[in-house]
This record gives structure tokens, sequence and C-alpha cells, in this order.
């Protein structure tokens, strides 16, 4: 799983801690720790899903355009990270003449494919609501 994800769930939380409240792509990047280019890079896919809406200049920012009890996990997961689990390099060889060898690849995509699949059940049982009620109860404890 890529960071994206993290950032896009930690922006699209920090905003609904904020209804109706516009933020710079500086104040959720230092929010979230990282550059307000990853920021930026990010929610411009939420953007384009319509999860928020932004305002260019003076002023400007991100302002969440969606009910955050309705939007799950599993959506933000499939729009920003999907597939991406599974690693990019799996040992083995193809060719070799060892069943381990030759056969671990789709093996193992099978297995990263499955866990992907009960990742997302799960995410789609979680909401943007949901993480901001778990942080409000933490900071209560």
């Amino acid at each position: 799983m890529n960071s994206e994800f993290t950032i896009a769930v930690h922006s699209l939380v920090l905003l609904a801690n904020h209804p109706g409240k516009m933020a710079s792509s500086d104040y959720i990047a230092q929010n979230v720790s990282t550059h307000p280019a990853r920021v930026r890079k990010v929610i411009g896919f939420l953007r384009k899903k319509g999860y928020v809406t932004s305002k260019e200049g003076i002023g400007g920012g991100f302002i969440l355009n969606c009910n955050p009890e309705l939007v799950t996990l599993g959506e933000i997961y499939r729009i920003i990270s999907a597939g991406t689990l599974q690693p990019n390099w799996c040992s083995g060889d193809t060719s070799m003449h060892c069943v381990v060898a030759s056969n671990i690849e789709v093996v193992m995509a099978e297995v990263f494919c499955n866990a992907e699949r009960q990742l997302e059940n799960y995410f789609d049982n979680l909401t943007i609501s949901n993480v901001l009620e778990k942080l409000k109860s933490v900071k209560e404890t």
C-alpha cells in the first residue's frame, strides 16, 4: 500500500473536522507532515472525483464537498491505492524446474489479490466520520 492513501484519508478527516472551512495545501501538509506538493497531488484525485472542491488564489484552498458519513475508506482506497498491496517484484523464476521457483509468482499474485479484496471489504465498513470519531475518542482518553 502506498502513503497516498494515508494522506487522502488524513486530508478528508481534517476537512471533515472543520466543516465549511477552506484549508490551504500548506495547512493540510503541515498537519499531515508532508510536502504541500504531495498533498496537492493526492487532493487532485479527490477533487476529480468530487470529494473536495478548490479555490485558487489568496484565501484559496480546499473544502470538503461530500458527506463524511457516507464516504468509505474503501472508496478512497480504490481511487488512490487499488492494486498497490502486491509488491512490484516477486521471487522465483518461471523458467526453473523447481515447483516453488516456477510457481511462486502466480500463487503470491493470488494471495495478494485475495488479501486486497479482504482489505477493501474492511475499508468499505469504515467512513471518514468513523475515523474522525475514533480520533476524538482518543483525544478524550
